[in-house]
């Protein structure tokens, strides 16, 4: 099976109808299409990858469930299974290795590009202008966007083996021209 952006979107929209996982699995999209481009990697197999790796959260939105009942599912539709072990991957509490770029990307952009997104929600020119420097302020207040995992922000760029301030630089950028897709003021 050919893996399209279009046939991950299918997939996604089919088990996802959340329109805030809608967006942040369009944001991990973008910001693991960036690094494909850099890279000179496959970006349609590493955007449907991002596009997926939270596809059954809301089916399985617990650790002893997601993601690995829902690789069974992206194998019944065809996924291949470097798209799917990538899915995998990037959740900590499977332990699995992150042993190609692919697996480091989709990792290393997860944590962040949510966090980056909820940066822009509170700012009133969204991404504009937003500097590493203000989202690493963010990063140290706890209570703001409490969800994202600190620990795995950080780890994801060591990963990459980028400094944090040239990762958090690539995901802006990523995410300014789909801004208004992640419902992000505009200038």
């Amino acid at each position: 099976m050919e893996v399209t952006r279009d046939r991950a979107w299918s997939t996604l929209t089919r088990y996802t109808t959340s329109e805030s996982l809608r967006r942040h699995a369009l944001a991990v999209e973008a910001s693991v299409r960036f690094y494909a481009r850099l890279h000179g990697e496959d970006e349609e197999l590493w955007g449907a990858t991002a596009l997926l790796h939270d596809f059954d959260y809301e089916m399985h939105p617990t650790l002893d469930k997601h993601p690995q009942d829902g690789a069974p599912l992206l194998r019944e539709e065809g996924y291949p299974e470097e798209l799917i072990t990538a899915v995998l991957s990037h959740a900590e509490h499977l332990g699995l290795p992150r042993d190609t770029p692919l697996k480091q990307t989709l990792f290393a952009c997860d944590e962040l590009s949510g966090f980056v997104h909820a940066c822009g929600l509170v700012r009133p020119t969204g991404l504009d202008g937003l500097e590493p420097k203000s989202v690493r302020k963010k990063l140290k207040q706890p209570s703001f966007a409490a969800g994202v995992h600190r620990d795995e922000v950080y780890a994801g760029a060591e990963l990459l083996g980028l400094p944090l301030d040239e990762h958090i630089a690539n995901v802006v950028a990523a995410l300014q021209p789909i801004a208004a897709e992640l419902g992000l003021p505009t200038g």
